[in-house]
């Protein structure tokens, strides 16, 4: 009928999809000196430079509401992402949307829907209160008196910074640094948050209540969160959805509990004993199948098992029975592990 805008298939999918990256690559150009005399006209005549792959064919969607979890070891590509997703960098080849516009070209267009955290670097001004900080980032964003004053309010309160406002950012704790970061980068009412390590350095409270603070913004603001970490309990306690990575491709995208499902398959068991062991002395061990064990140091071992045959109970008294221990603990996989796991 005439004047009635039909919902096809592929309006419904740009609806749904806030990013979009397809076959995107991006490479990085080295220059490689080379030493020594001779070789010193020779580097200024014939330059000699290396392509490094950051990412390498890369192709996914991301829908409004969601909290992705990007991870990878270091020097796998996602902080290069994050930037080619916020317009800083170019790809090489490939296309990338975010609501449904090149990043690059609409960058002041798009800045005004994005925030932007990254856990090595603050956009708070170091010498003065970061309440100033905020007032500064309000006038950029053409934020309202009323909306300010809201939400500053209401996040400081969330965050339990509000008494930190008026302090110089150098006197600031990391903890509080990065809660008013986080501040910073909400300050506009964002529709997409890019978090790239935000619990990086931080105590096992303070990383708790940032958690707690993403998970209320996306449920009561349906923020979509984009996070990369290399903390999986981050990953765990915030993400839907999972993009591992390395080298710059993608080796899985789906929800965690398939990841762990089909490729964590093992927990570590760090021991310490009062007295020091060598491995062949825990040959008891060796009715437990599918197990690693690890020197760390002399009263040290990391004990890798398989956590769908065995609880750490059953280790663990296990070792009582047969060693003295003094103390141990249960060691969450890093991302590395998972990585390999996967590969």
């Amino acid at each position: 009928m005439k004047g009635v805008k039909v919902e096809t298939k592929s309006t419904r999918r740009l609806m749904e999809n806030i990013i979009e990256i397809t076959n995107v690559r991006k490479i990085y150009r080295t220059y490689q000196k080379k030493s020594g005399l001779k070789n010193m006209i020779k580097n200024i005549i014939y330059p000699d430079f290396k392509d490094f792959m950051a990412v390498d064919d890369m192709s996914f969607c991301i829908r409004k509401g969601d909290i992705v979890g990007y991870i990878g070891p270091n020097g796998a590509g996602k902080s290069t992402t994050i930037k080619m997703l916020t317009g800083i960098l170019v790809p090489n080849s490939g296309m990338i949307k975010v609501f449904g516009k090149d990043p690059l070209k609409y960058r002041k267009e798009n800045s005004k829907h994005i925030g932007v955290v990254f856990g090595q670097k603050s956009q708070l001004w170091w010498d003065i209160p970061a309440i100033e900080s905020l007032k500064l980032l309000k006038e950029i964003y053409k934020v309202s008196d009323c909306d300010f004053k809201d939400r500053v309010e209401e996040y400081a309160d969330m965050l339990q910074v509000k008494e930190f406002l008026n302090l110089p950012v150098r006197q600031m704790s990391l903890g509080q640094r990065m809660k008013c970061d986080l501040i910073a980068a909400l300050i506009h009412d964002p529709s997409i948050l890019f978090l790239d390590e935000p619990t990086i350095g931080l105590d096992v409270a303070t990383k708790d209540r940032l958690r707690a603070f993403i998970l209320e913004l996306n449920r009561t603001k349906k923020v979509t969160v984009f996070l990369t970490t290399h903390d999986m309990q981050d990953v765990e306690k915030l993400c839907n959805r999972v993009i591992l990575i390395n080298h710059g491709r993608m080796l899985y995208d789906g929800d965690l509990e398939s990841v762990k499902e089909k490729y964590i398959r093992y927990r570590n068991l760090k021991v310490v004993f009062n007295k020091t062991y060598s491995i062949d002395e825990l040959k008891f061990l060796k009715d437990f199948q599918d197990f690693r064990i690890q020197n760390l140091d002399d009263k040290t071992m990391l004990i890798q098992y398989n956590y769908k045959l065995y609880s750490v109970t059953d280790i663990v008294s296990c070792l009582l029975k047969n060693t003295e221990v003094a103390d141990f603990s249960i060691k969450d996989l890093e991302i590395e592990d998972v990585i390999k796991e996967v590969c």
